[in-house]
């Protein structure tokens, strides 16, 4: 794997294009100091001289030491790289290419010794390499002045990029670039005959001269000299309409890019480290030449300290073409971001789901930044700030496509104005005017020559040709809309026997297209998506109809299979005829989702069979119900169950045989399990929407998603009201209850365990009653009424044993364990933890073996047996890491943390401390807890 080492924005590290921890601000900076002398020694006074300036720390020695020995264990990944004591002081051996400054200044180097493409190629890679500011957010003499030499280098480097694009005939795309630089540097002199160059071969003589006139004014004042001899004789030569002046060559379009010759594109390994998140640009694109201009201008780069954030809204009916414009130029404009693309659907529009909510759109985009999910904050607000923080200073493209409005874009916009954001919407977002610079385009329908153009491009010139009638009659038919046009065409292309004249017979039959310009919901396409529904063979056309009943945002092969009845190798023979019709799109390998428009035809057409549709609806809830069920019990084996409804007829649940899988195949189907719950509650399925939200249960708590749990639990709780079922509606109770501890309300916390006890007590519920009681004694332990925890926890106790009910009798015992601890009774507790161990071992459940193991560890630790602490709650964080369970693992670490505190090492308490406060940043948990984790670590010092 190649290593890559970043000092052209923040220090960082990447292996595989993955991001690498070397540690905290001050190591890096370490390393970093030997970066820039890659190969070479640098003495380790010098070294101390570099990183702490005039304040060095106590123990400056060892600390550098213990600095350069931790750097060589994160390093230790990559053998090429090799951090040594050598005569004269400490070498980092690296390829010093793969330092970016220094692949900075040999792609310089060589850009200058070429000329034409090739030398445009070069200097573009070279500028493309910086992502912000050098060394960002190192404050320290050394390398305060290291960052000013090298801006000095990245301005010279720019400036020679432009001659080049000058040379090249690009004047016209230099002309907003060239006016932001001209403000950060009003005397430069250089920069100020490249914008009256640009101007002048732009058809602008006037303002070229103009500008002259600023600068030798600013000039006079400021340093009371003349412009020197080279701009006076370009100020002459415009003066006299120089025909020299003109470019040797046409102009490429503005923001066409550069061809790069192969020998000089980017290694794999530095392209997988940038965002190219773009879908394919769309075939046949034509006409739209007004709106690219308009997007060439308003989202030109700006900069300086008058500079703003370019943000352009594209936006007209549904199925106008707006996704392909913006694509379109996105692709064209690619050169323009050197540092990433990113693009996301926002499903604002789509009829049968909901919009795409921007957290998770956010986290997301942290992934397509590289952020490690350890290291992603659980906050909202935090997400998106360190959204923000990762494109500072980087020119990255924003494409939100489909959006609701003002409000989901707002935080998706980044902070800092080298960055652009292009939209599309059916809205025009007029919300966005409020604090951000917009530019609104509107996009209509196409001419009749630019329609016939798509259509020839699409068919063919000649078969347009020979049924010259037929083909204006379906531009008239479809009133100029690209969507319309495109499914038709597709049609056409599909079926060698078919015809223009049979088609626009049969579009004569069914309803005329309207001419969209009323902006409503996109259902004015129906006619066109009934001709292309119309060509199916009857088992499509009824696949078509059935998977507008799935309820997530997709859905894969084996729902599908179950949905249909057809099984997954049946579905999978539908879904692909389905997408070579263009009817569906698989967006991922075995994942598909049909367009907004589709699916709003799909809803229509499938409104004629109430019964077909309710009988697909089943099929695809029995189908997530059995699997996460199964799924669920892989997770937690010991868990009641719940005893399920009969299975409908062409069900087939995943087989899914690990605990890893199970895991994995929860977080792959969550957004669908949870719209699943909501989907059934509506249809009156309130088994399902209970028994599902049941099934969540588990992998929501250990993943920390505690929104998820509340949104899944509040309609299972009507689902088990309306079912009259005791023990239902005490379980979703008790889930919420846990919801609201965690959120910090313990009010509300004890009145839903209130009801749920009450409603136990006087159904004769004893199971449910044990479980409630438990629950209370959770909820008395976080509030601090240690008395109150112990009496309800042995309730529980004595309730479990007179049932029988082994598995949570070893629940209950450790529970009262926990309480024997916060009391002072140490000894007591180890005994209930052997209590419950025991039968837990017995039972094999790992799930409560791994709490008791933390009890256990944590009586130990009180009574000073650090030792045996420690050897616990190592076993204890394995089993926690074996099982998923996030949140648990970080109090595990915690714990582990303060036994290894107690015997002396430090270094490993430190590190589980800041390992679960990473766990906790990926969580949403009450901020007590990373309050506390983090007072941990303070104190350490």
């Amino acid at each position: 794997m190649a290593v890559e080492f970043g000092l052209l924005g923040v220090i960082e590290v990447r292996l595989g294009g993955r991001t690498v921890d070397v540690g905290h601000m001050r190591q890096r900076c370490v390393l970093a100091a030997l970066l820039v002398d890659v190969g070479r020694a640098v003495p380790a006074d010098t070294l101390v001289d570099r990183v702490w300036g005039d304040r060095p720390p106590q123990r400056t020695k060892d600390t550098l030491y213990g600095y350069l020995s931790r750097l060589r264990q994160a390093l230790r990944p990559a053998p090429e790289v090799t951090v040594a004591r050598r005569p004269g002081g400490y070498v980092l051996d690296a390829d010093p290419l793969s330092v970016d400054l220094h692949l900075f200044r040999d792609l310089v180097t060589r850009a200058r010794a070429a000329d034409g493409p090739e030398a445009v190629a070069l200097m573009r890679r070279a500028l493309g390499l910086w992502r912000g500011e050098p060394f960002a957010t190192v404050d320290v003499p050394w390398f305060d002045d290291q960052r000013r030499v090298l801006l000095r280098e990245r301005l010279a480097a720019e400036l020679d990029h432009i001659d080049l694009r000058l040379g090249a005939g690009d004047h016209g795309g230099l002309l907003s670039e060239l006016a932001v630089k001209a403000r950060e540097h009003p005397l430069d002199e250089r920069l100020a005959g490249q914008l009256m160059l640009a101007l002048y071969r732009a058809g602008r003589p006037s303002e070229a001269l103009a500008h002259y006139q600023e600068l030798r004014h600013r000039l006079a004042e400021e340093l009371g000299a003349d412009p020197g001899p080279r701009l006076l004789a370009l100020h002459q030569r415009i003066l006299a309409n120089d025909p020299a002046l003109l470019p040797p060559d046409p102009a490429p379009p503005a923001g066409a890019p550069a061809p790069s010759p192969p020998e000089t594109a980017p290694p794999a390994e530095a392209r997988s480290t940038t965002p190219r998140q773009l879908l394919a640009p769309p075939p046949h694109f034509v006409g739209r030449d007004a709106e690219l201009a308009v997007l060439d201008k308003a989202l030109a780069a700006q900069s300086g300290p008058r500079a703003t954030l370019p943000v352009t809204v594209v936006c007209g009916i549904g199925g106008v073409g707006k996704t392909s414009l913006a694509l379109h130029w996105a692709h064209r404009a690619q050169h323009r971001f050197p540092d990433g693309q990113l693009f996301v659907d926002l499903h604002g529009f789509t009829p049968s789901g909901e919009p795409a909510d921007p957290g998770v759109v956010i986290r997301g985009f942290l992934d397509a930044l590289g952020v490690e999910p350890g290291r992603v904050p659980a906050a909202f607000d935090a997400q998106a700030a360190l959204y923000r923080s990762l494109l500072a200073g980087r020119r990255v493209l924003v494409v939100l496509d489909n959006a609701r409005d003002s409000a989901q874009v707002l935080p998706l916009l980044p902070g800092t104005p080298g960055c652009a954001v292009l939209i599309t919407s059916r809205d025009q977002l007029t919300g966005l005017t409020a604090a951000h610079q917009v530019t609104h385009l509107t996009v209509g329908a196409f001419d009749p020559a630019t329609a016939h153009e798509l259509l020839a491009g699409r068919l063919g010139a000649e078969r347009v040709a020979a049924e010259p009638r037929a083909a204006a009659e379906l531009v008239g038919q479809c009133a100029g809309l690209p969507l319309a046009l495109s499914v038709l065409a597709g049609r056409v292309t599909t079926n060698p026997v078919a015809t223009l004249t049979a088609l626009t017979e049969e579009l004569r039959e069914s309803s005329r297209l309207d001419a969209l310009s009323t902006g409503e919901d996109a259902t004015d396409v129906r006619a066109v998506l009934a001709a292309s529904y119309r060509a199916l063979d009857a088992g499509t056309a009824r696949v078509f109809r059935q998977l507008v009943q799935g309820p997530g945002p997709d859905i894969g092969v084996a729902a599908a299979g179950s949905l249909t009845g057809l099984g997954p190798a049946g579905a999978h023979q539908a879904l692909h005829r389905l997408r070579t019709r263009h009817l569906l799109q698989e967006h991922a390998p075995g994942r598909f989702a049909g367009h907004d428009l589709l699916r709003a035809y799909a809803l229509e057409v499938a409104a004629g069979d109430d019964a077909e549709a309710r009988a697909a609806r089943l099929r695809v809830l029995d189908h997530y119900l059995r699997t996460a069920w199964a799924a669920d019990r892989l997770l937690l084996p010991h868990r009641d169950p719940v005893r399920l409804p009969p299975m409908a007829d062409g069900v087939r649940p995943e087989e899914i045989p690990t605990h890893d899988r199970a895991m994995a195949w929860f977080g792959r189907e969550r957004p669908a399990l949870i719209a699943a719950v909501h989907l059934a509650a509506r249809h009156g399925h309130d088994i399902h929407a209970w028994q599902l939200a049941w099934a969540l249960t588990t992998f929501l708590t250990r993943r920390g998603r505690w929104s998820d749990v509340a949104a899944v639990h509040a309609t299972a709780l009507r689902a088990a009201t309306r079912l009259g079922d005791t023990a239902a509606v005490n379980e979703s109770y008790r889930v919420l209850a846990l919801e609201r501890i965690e959120a910090g309300d313990p009010a509300a916390a004890r009145e839903r365990l209130d009801r749920a006890l009450s409603l136990a007590a006087s159904s004769g519920h004893t199971l449910s009653e044990a479980h409630t009681h438990l629950t209370l004694g959770w909820l008395y332990e976080h509030t601090g009424d240690r008395a109150a925890a112990l009496r309800h926890d042995e309730l529980a106790v004595g309730l479990f044993t007179r049932l029988g009910h082994r598995a949570g009798l070893a629940r209950a015992l450790n529970a009262v364990a926990w309480d024997h601890v916060q009391t002072g009774g140490h000894r007591q507790a180890v005994a209930r933890c052997e209590q419950a161990l025991a039968l837990q071992e017995e039972l094999g459940d790992r799930r409560g073996q791994s709490d008791t193991l933390d009890t256990l560890g944590y009586a130990y630790q009180q009574l000073g047996e650090h030792t045996q602490a420690l050897l616990c709650h190592e076993r204890c964080l394995e089993l926690h890491r074996a099982l998923g369970h996030r949140f648990n693992e970080a109090e595990a670490l915690v714990h582990l943390g303060e036994a290894h505190q107690a015997l002396g090492d430090r270094e490993a308490a430190r590190r589980c401390y800041e390992q679960a406060l990473d766990v906790f940043r990926d969580m949403e948990v009450n901020p007590a807890r990373v309050a506390q984790t983090r007072a941990l670590l303070d104190a350490l010092g």
